[in-house]
């Protein structure tokens, strides 16, 4: 009987990683065409008569999957290489420009994809779909009497970045002295200067970008899956961790709920860090073991429906919190809910964090110290949010990880952001930070990852069950 139930589990293992493979996404059904259709429509309405036209990203090198640029996929939702938009703000209408159909592909890679004609039009909602080699009249004629032409200034970002992140190899690429590459949308704007000499070129992300740090009622429930299976997955590392494992080993626990649950994979590297490693805000080596005694930090998300999520968890590696863990950890998590309590709908971040403070420092008065060590890592803390002047409480999460900032002064209803403060100790390498993802509301926020285990009980019941490696060691 031991034998079967062994080999019963592995095959429901097995099962289990088939069907992820088999259940992954194509993401072109992330929203319905009206979602994608009122976007381009607040988009004519910021830019009046003007054209706006934009490039979809390039096919991938070799055996990668193919994933849509977050600015284009915000307005057309499609998931197909070396598109073209165009918005015409007179007409109100849009078309696409994409490759004609490739039999050979289809059949090497993944069936039917989009192709010019009404059947592109009817999926995606946009007025017309032509062949991509139309592009250039389409754009001469709609020129002629030299509209003003928005497209995309910044890099392009794909999964596991951020703008920033785009923004500085662009920039890096272009000053090196053995390369000087300039970006695909500077190439691309060239061009556009060149069939539209009369044309003024101005760039639209500032007004995609307004209109990304809003989420819409569809967009946060996509958000709000995608902290589902976030905190699934740092739930399975948590059952599963134990000292002797490796930091790589509590990713692959991770991973598999994210696949299992359709995600594209992770939307950043895995910041999994265990003892002195938790002293390095995105430490990723990930090669480290865990050792009795150590404290880990787990900050992993999947990157679903080309929207990200960002959660952090600390444990210990045994399972169960020393004493000096536990005055560590609890002082940390006294202060850092003191923050989160603090949030109010229509606040500035600044207002919100002296209120804070306030709680802070009665927290403070009253908390038992035993180590000299974790009470000037306290008092460090709370006089770095005492003399803050700090317009956000984190950062925005939403296509990125590090999403578009907010427009206004305060915090209004549907923004998603994360706090994620970190308090160290220097002396002892060590440093500790929890993250959860928070939803403005109309009547104050909603914590999105409340669900994760974050006091110490709850960490403890969770990690005396078993996990992944104890099914397939048995």
């Amino acid at each position: 009987m031991p034998q079967l139930t062994k080999i019963a589990t592995r095959i429901a293992l097995a099962v289990c990683c088939l069907l992820a493979l088999h259940s992954q996404p194509v993401f072109t059904d992330a929203f319905p065409r009206e979602e994608y259709a009122a976007r381009r429509a607040a988009v004519i309405k910021q830019t009046g008569d003007a054209l706006v036209i934009m490039q979809g990203t390039t096919e991938r090198p070799g055996e990668q999957p193919f994933r849509q640029s977050n600015q284009f996929f915000y307005l057309t939702g499609v998931n197909e290489p070396r598109a073209l938009l165009i918005i015409d703000g007179r007409s109100k209408t849009s078309t696409l420009f994409l490759n004609p159909r490739n039999e050979r592909r289809e059949k090497m890679m993944f069936g039917p994809g989009l192709f010019p004609g009404p059947e592109a039009a009817a999926a995606t909602g946009i007025e017309s779909v032509l062949a991509r080699d139309e592009f250039k009249a389409k754009l001469t004629a709609l020129a002629a009497d030299n509209r003003v032409i928005y497209t995309p200034f910044r890099p392009e970002v794909l999964g596991e970045a951020s703008a920033y992140d785009t923004i500085a190899l662009a920039r890096n690429t272009k000053i090196d002295e053995w390369d000087g590459r300039i970006s695909r949308e500077e190439s691309f704007i060239a061009h556009l200067k060149a069939a539209a000499p009369g044309s003024e070129i101005k760039d639209i992300d500032p007004i995609l970008d307004a209109l990304r740090s809003v989420k819409s009622p569809r967009e946060i429930v996509v958000i709000r899956e995608a902290t589902r299976i976030t905190g699934l997955g740092i739930i399975e590392a948590m059952r599963d961790a134990r000292p002797g494992m490796h930091e790589y080993e509590l990713q692959a626990d991770a991973e598999f709920v994210f696949k299992k649950y359709g995600s594209y994979g992770g939307s950043y590297f895995a910041l999994i860090a265990t003892g002195e490693n938790t002293f390095y805000t995105h430490y990723h080596k990930d090669t480290a073991i865990l050792r009795d005694g150590d404290l880990v930090q787990f900050d992993y998300a999947p990157d679903f429906k080309n929207y990200s999520s960002d959660v952090t968890r600390v444990f210990p590696a045994n399972g169960k919190f020393s004493a000096w863990q536990r005055e560590y950890y609890n002082i940390y998590l006294a202060l850092y809910e003191a923050l989160m309590t603090s949030i109010q709908v229509h606040k500035k971040p600044n207002d919100i964090i002296q209120q804070a403070v306030i709680k802070m420092d009665q927290i403070m008065s009253t908390y038992q110290f035993t180590d000299p060590k974790i009470k000037q890592a306290a008092v460090t803390f709370v006089d770095k949010y005492r003399h803050s002047r700090a317009k956000s409480l984190g950062h925005n999460v939403g296509m990125e990880v590090h999403d578009v900032a907010s427009t206004s002064e305060t915090l209004e209803p549907g923004q998603i952001f994360t706090i994620e403060p970190e308090m160290q100790i220097p002396e002892l390498h060590l440093g500790i930070r929890l993250e959860d993802m928070l939803l403005i509301t109309e009547t104050g926020y909603e914590n999105l990852s409340a669900f994760v285990p974050i006091t110490i009980p709850e960490i403890e019941r969770l990690m005396q069950k078993h996990g992944l490696s104890d099914a397939l060691n048995h």
